[in-house]
């Protein structure tokens, strides 16, 4: 049986690879002191095989690690869609309504803390409003009966917890101008979904940027994406992208640095929080 999402797998097992390095013991080492095979060592490290959480707790403590904010999210990782992971395994209700790619989606946001995100398209789910969130469900997944169209809805809602969490997630969002403009839901539901935003912009914990038509040509013209960071494992950062029926995730340094790189420079070309929410209300103003 798999744990979690082959990106975080790898992630994962890299980590564990570092830990037991720096404890001085070989593969074969820290198999003997657990009572494995060494084959087992060598599948979780290299990200080929899932790993429970109570192995994970058992490796650490094998490898007499001390930072207990890297222990628990270590632990986190590999519990995400284990039975017995608790609050990060809410979704199991929708196993079978949501797909892979969206249920490995959820876990890496429900475990980050902090999500920057480019959109293009429309309010990031985070900070949809539920009318906001049915008219975007129908129109992407059109022709599917009205009760997994609420499921679906309940899971968009489900996910913006983060945002109330202790600590919250720290949020920031480069939107494009269209966004705000496009009336997803009709003049009613985009009224309410620029009134939301204006409401979240105001959170400590969300740094809401627009970027103007004025702004011109950009490095969000390659389209929506988003990343991942994690407390004090920057090996475990991931950036995703979305494709209609499937999701990319991203884990190379170097595409890390290329889409960090990108969404700093969308923050200087967009405009300021600040006048970012009067725009919006400007926006909503004329709604």
């Amino acid at each position: 049986m798999q744990y979690g999402p082959a990106v975080r797998r790898r992630q994962l097992g890299a980590e564990l690879r570092t830990l037991r390095n720096e404890a001085g013991l070989t593969s074969s080492e820290a198999a003997a002191r657990l009572g494995w095979h060494q084959s087992k060592v060598s599948r979780i490290e290299t990200g080929r095989s899932g790993v429970k959480a109570s192995d994970v707790r058992r490796l650490l403590a094998a490898y007499e690690v001390r930072d207990s904010r890297r222990s628990e999210l270590l632990i986190a990782f590999a519990g995400a869609d284990d039975p017995g992971a608790g609050r990060h395994h809410w979704w199991k209700a929708y196993r079978d309504l949501l797909p892979a790619t969206y249920r490995d989606f959820i876990s890496l946001e429900s475990q980050a803390r902090w999500v920057r995100t480019l959109e293009t398209t429309v309010v990031p789910g985070l900070l949809q409003t539920p009318e906001y969130a049915r008219a975007v469900t129908r129109a992407a997944l059109g022709g599917l009966p009205e009760k997994q169209v609420d499921a679906l809805v309940e899971v968009r809602l489900a996910r913006q917890d983060v945002l109330r969490a202790d600590p919250p997630v720290r949020l920031s969002v480069v939107m494009d101008e269209a966004v705000l403009r496009r009336p997803v839901g009709g003049a009613q539901v985009l009224a309410g979904q620029l009134a939301r935003l204006r409401e979240v912009s105001l959170l400590p914990h969300v740094r809401l940027q627009v970027l103007p038509f004025a702004a011109g040509e950009h490095a969000g013209l390659i389209g929506s994406f988003v990343i991942f960071s994690f407390p004090d494992i920057a090996d475990l950062d991931v950036v995703v992208l979305d494709h209609l029926t499937s999701s990319l995730y991203l884990e190379r340094k170097e595409d890390l640095q290329a889409y960090t790189e990108a969404f700093n420079s969308l923050q200087v070309q967009a405009l300021s929080p600040e006048e970012s929410t009067v725009f919006i209300a400007g926006l909503g103003d004329g709604a």
